[in-house]
This record gives structure tokens, C-alpha cells and sequence, in this order.
């Protein structure tokens, strides 16, 4: 079975709180789906699939953070413990428990209403890396020097920026626009607008970088997200996480949002 490395790092950017949650865990082990058995950071290697999920909560400090949590707890519980079927099942299934757990805890606690989060939820195998999400935290392909969006935007950023291209706003009123971080899905427990979910696992190349991030790794162009992994590729997971969220700790923006990325590659 094909070894994976991976590294998480994060920064609270401008704000206080962390409404961010990132977890990587083994698929396949049975009695490891209790949450405290979760491994929530740091760079390690497990042989055999991986599951990373990160997710961006909304709804207040309090809130925001538990949604964010329960969301990647369910979501990995829920992945593991499903016995047979596809992957593409397996993860469209763990979403839908993710979804059930914040609603079931908004029911159970009204003042809570209004909380939830992003998703990204991603397995790593020997077949290659298929995911699900909704939202608007990317996941990146770093490959030869390049970076590629793999999941759907659902923020209201790409509308935008076709409108920028079709001529009726400018490109820099398109970035600047209050509604571009507007999310048009998300997991709060009613029904789903939009998820996007991988049709066919994407075969890993040697020197690939997947990246799961949140949304505050877009305060840092493409380009430079390209030329820091370049840099840091040949160090590893840890040191291409840790130089993402250095570097967006260096923009000093003063509306900077919380920050997560987790890195991850097969071993060569």
C-alpha cells in the first residue's frame, strides 16, 4: 500500500478565535472512530488510505468552532465506519452525517442557530485522491510547478469574477466586492445547495502536493503559492505548511481571516 505524509498548520490571522478545524486520520482501522482518538495535527505518515477533512465555521466564536468540529469529527466517524460500498458513497454518506450533527445540535440548542462551516473532505489511496466539499475552502493540486483548483468555489467570488470578465465590473471592483466571501452552500444542517464530489480517483504523481486549505490562503495570489511550495517541495509536508501560513502571516492584512492548511503527498 502506497505511505502518506502530511503537516498541518494554522494562524488566527487578525482575529482572536479559531473557527477553523483540520483532522487527518487512518481509514480502515476499526475502534479509532471516537473523536478523542482523532490526531488532529502535526506531520506523520500512515501506511494505507488517508482521510483529511478541514472545515471553516461560521456563527460566532462559539459557534463557528464547534460547528467547524463537529463537522470533521462526524464526517471522519462516519467515513470509517461504514462498512462496503464506493469511496464517492463513503464520503457523499459522511457528509451527510457531518450535516445531520449540526442540525441535530441546533435543534438541540436554538441559540445556536445560524452556525456551520465549510467542508472539504478528501481520501487518499492507492487508486489516488478523490473528495467531497462544499464551500469555498480550497483544495489544491501542486504539480510541476503549477497549482490547480480541483473543487467547485460555492462563494458568490466566481459570479463575480465572470462578471468582471464580461466587461460589467472592473476586475479590481470584482475583488474588493463585500460579497465575494458570501457562501451559496454550506453544512448547517438544512438541505445542501451545492456539493461537489470527485467523479474518478486523481492518480498522484511522484512530487504531487495536495493542499487542503481554508479560506484565508486566498489572501496569497496564485503565484506565490506556487514559488513557496517550489521552494519548500523538497523539505517536505512540514515545511511547505508551516512557510504557507508564515507567508500569510507576513501580508499583515488587517482583516486577515483564520488560516488552516494541511499538506499532503505520497511517499516517493
Amino acid at each position: 500500500m502506497r505511505a502518506f505524509d502530511h503537516a498541518c498548520h494554522a494562524t488566527k490571522g487578525a482575529r482572536n478565535y479559531q473557527e477553523d478545524t483540520a483532522l487527518v486520520w487512518p481509514s480502515g482501522v476499526r475502534g479509532e472512530s471516537d473523536p478523542s482518538a482523532l490526531r488532529p495535527d502535526g506531520a506523520f505518515a500512515f501506511n494505507g488510505n488517508v482521510i483529511a477533512v478541514l472545515a471553516d465555521g461560521m456563527g460566532g466564536h462559539a459557534g463557528g468552532a464547534l460547528a467547524s468540529r463537529m463537522a470533521c469529527e462526524r464526517f471522519i466517524a462516519a467515513y470509517a465506519d461504514r462498512d462496503g460500498g464506493t469511496t464517492q458513497e463513503r464520503l457523499i454518506d459522511a457528509l451527510a452525517a457531518a450535516n445531520v450533527a449540526i442540525a441535530e445540535k441546533v435543534e438541540a440548542d436554538p441559540l445556536l442557530s445560524g452556525m456551520g462551516s465549510t467542508l472539504v473532505g478528501v481520501v487518499f489511496s492507492d487508486a489516488g485522491v478523490e473528495w467531497v466539499s462544499v464551500g469555498d475552502s480550497p483544495l489544491l493540486l501542486y504539480r510541476r510547478g503549477e497549482i490547480a483548483l480541483l473543487n467547485e468555489d460555492h462563494s458568490l467570488a466566481p459570479e463575480l469574477d465572470q462578471l468582471a470578465a464580461a466587461g460589467v465590473m472592473t476586475v479590481e471592483d470584482a475583488r474588493r466586492d463585500p460579497r465575494r466571501h458570501m457562501l451559496r452552500s454550506a453544512v448547517t444542517g438544512d438541505e445542501l445547495d451545492l456539493v461537489d464530489i470527485s467523479r474518478h480517483p486523481l492518480v498522484i504523481e511522484p512530487g504531487d502536493y495536495v493542499i487542503l486549505a481554508s479560506d484565508g490562503l486566498h489572501t496569497l495570489e496564485t503565484g506565490e503559492i506556487e514559488r513557496i511550495i517550489t521552494a519548500f517541495a523538497a523539505d517536505g509536508c512540514e515545511a511547505v505548511a508551516r512557510a504557507l501560513i508564515r507567508e500569510v502571516e507576513a501580508m499583515r492584512d488587517p482583516h486577515q481571516d483564520n488560516t488552516t492548511v494541511i499538506a499532503v503527498r505520497a511517499r516517493e
